[in-house]
């Protein structure tokens, strides 16, 4: 059973309150004005991918369509919001009947995209709009950043099995949203176990030092292990002296010890020493794990040893370098009165240092050549050129206010691996490099 399929709620009764305090302050000014039920439109996208990335992973739809079920204004935030007079009587009264009942589109989680792409759309009302900008940013760059990282690891990994064990290294509801992530970037297990009771995630694990170091000698800490958790176990083999530790290991278990696992020293040496010895011992089947802060480059210099599985932790749940995606989330149409019927008019913000941003509701399309590879992310405004009609990217999310789209955690990853696949092979280098493809933009205009 996956858990995400049954609409769980988050960790909190509300997400309400994961916004910032100008979002309300605008609101109520919005009121007074008499602008706040124009029809808008918000887009989210980055300016550029972080430095020396190729592509970016879209992570976090799943909990973006969570939060915003879940931004309710009960009796205890308008409390506090009242407490605090963060805004006048007129607009608490209007935060109380809250519930977003506009349209969401997206790129379906799990998909790649590139700078410019509109990841997500949000439309509704100017007042019910602004309100989640926080809230889905704070998912969207947070995910987004460890799914990338997850992706990159995995195409380092090739076929071998990444395990996520960095919950220690982070925020404890943070570990959970990046266990998630990680399992969409290409990660096949996790050692946190809310992850695995929130969203299905498979949960491994046997034992750290600290078990063997509670025994008198390490040949009792593995008998101990082995006698409770079976020879399939995996036995870390690092506490002290790892070619006694394998040979012990093996005495202990037989030829059946399901793995070793190395936490420290030369990898690559190690791994080599630790396969000759079990092969010499009859343990032929004996899997090797290795962990010890690992990231992308690490797992990559390891593709030529004998290493069955990799444990991450630190640099994953930090992006390997890269914690946010810098995704904004930003005005780009409104209608110019409240009148449902109104058209909408482009808008957008006119800047230097980079941060000019185009106005105007977009569609994003992906072209590709004549073997399927990915060639160019197109994005335009109007009419989709029919040769891209069947290539288009966004994706219904909510309608009405209704979550439309919710789907298993296992049909995301899927979706990864088949658009990561679907780029030219390039986008698997770890060097540093430009966006994979460019982004080309059609019937544009920038806005003011």
């Amino acid at each position: 059973m996956n858990t995400a399929d049954l609409g769980l709620p988050v960790d909190v009764p509300s997400t309400a309150l994961f916004t910032d305090h100008y979002e309300l302050t605008m609101l109520q000014a919005a009121l007074k004005a008499g602008t706040a039920d124009r029809r808008s439109v918000f887009e989210v996208f980055t300016r550029r991918l972080p430095e020396g990335r190729r592509y970016g992973v879209v992570a976090g739809t799943g909990r973006v369509l969570d939060a915003v079920e879940n931004f309710r204004f009960d009796a205890d935030v308008l409390g506090f919001l009242r407490e605090r007079n963060v805004v006048n009587e007129e607009t608490l009264e209007w935060l109380a009947a809250y519930r977003f009942s506009g349209d969401i589109w997206g790129y379906p989680e799990g998909e790649v995209y590139f700078p410019g792409s509109p990841i997500m759309r949000v439309e509704g009302s100017f007042a019910e709009c602004v309100l989640l900008e926080t809230v889905i940013l704070s998912i969207l760059n947070h995910d987004s950043a460890i799914a990338a990282a997850a992706s990159r690891m995995a195409s380092a990994a090739g076929d071998r099995p990444l395990i996520e064990m960095g919950a220690r290294r982070t925020h404890e509801l943070a570990a959970v949203a990046a266990s998630r992530a990680a399992y969409v970037g290409g990660f096949a297990t996790t050692s946190d176990l809310a992850a695995g009771f929130r969203y299905g995630i498979p949960t491994v694990g046997t034992s750290a030092h600290a078990f063997t170091l509670l025994h008198d000698n390490e040949r009792d800490a593995f008998q101990a292990q082995v006698d409770s958790l079976g020879r399939n176990t995996t036995l870390l083999v690092d506490t002290y002296d790892v070619t006694e530790a394998v040979r012990t290991a093996v005495e202990v278990a037989g030829p059946e010890l399901g793995a070793v696992r190395i936490d420290s020293g030369d990898l690559l040496l190690v791994a080599h020493r630790v396969r000759q010895q079990l092969d010499e011992l009859g343990a032929v089947n004996t899997k090797i794990v290795v962990t010890s802060d690992l990231d992308e480059y690490a797992i990559a210099s390891l593709a030529a040893a004998p290493v069955d599985a990799y444990g991450v932790g630190t640099q994953l749940v930090t992006g390997s370098g890269h914690p946010t995606c810098s995704m904004v989330y930003k005005l780009v149409a409104r209608a110019e009165s409240a009148d449902p019927k109104a058209p909408l008019v482009p808008v957008a913000k006119k800047s230097s240092g980079g941060k000019t941003s185009i106005g105007g509701r977009k569609w994003a399309a992906r072209r590709v050549d004549g073997d399927g590879v990915a060639e160019a992310e197109v994005v335009g405004t109007g009419a989709v050129p029919a040769e891209l009609a069947d290539r288009q990217l966004l994706v219904e999310l909510v309608k009405g206010g209704e979550v439309v789209a919710r789907e298993p955690l296992d049909v995301v990853r899927d979706r990864h691996a088949v658009a990561r696949g679907n780029l030219p092979l390039s986008a698997t280098q770890l060097s540093r490099g430009e966006a994979v493809i460019p982004t080309e933009y059609v019937h544009l205009r920038s806005g003011s």
